[in-house]
């Protein structure tokens, strides 16, 4: 019964269900992006090219038929996606980290050697040197 439990802990726990998340909504993201470069990217690169869907370019060399087309919506998908994630997850990410760090910094550095040193410690653990009194 213990292997039972265990197994329940460890699908209860918040790491894999945070996990289960992200690869849920990354899916669907995925398909909602898809979906954008088929139906509006695409065809506004058709404008220019001539031609709105591109898996059906190919080309044969001895006897080996290379489908480039699909590759490149594929290619097309791919840099919207990371765009994407680019500009709406990881930069605004970056931003509240910073602006996190400046208001309640964890660490400070040391006057001695420069290395980063919890903002309590009374010694720095690098150099050894004395801190004045936090």
């Amino acid at each position: 019964m213990t292997l039972l439990t265990d197994f329940k802990k460890f699908l209860l726990r918040g790491n894999v269900v945070d996990l289960a998340v992200a690869v849920v909504i990354g899916a669907a993201f995925g398909a909602v992006v898809k979906a954008l470069v088929a139906d509006l990217l695409t065809p506004i690169i058709a404008l220019i090219f001539g031609k709105p869907d591109f898996s059906s370019l190919s080309f044969t060399i001895n006897s080996s038929h290379f489908l480039y087309g699909d590759f490149i919506n594929n290619l097309i998908a791919f840099i919207c996606i990371a765009a994407a994630v680019f500009f709406f997850v990881i930069t605004p990410i970056n931003q509240l980290m910073a602006k996190r760090a400046t208001e309640d910094p964890d660490t400070k550095e040391c006057p001695e050697c420069t290395s980063a040193i919890p903002v309590k410690a009374r010694r720095c653990p690098q150099c050894t040197a004395q801190l004045a009194a936090a």
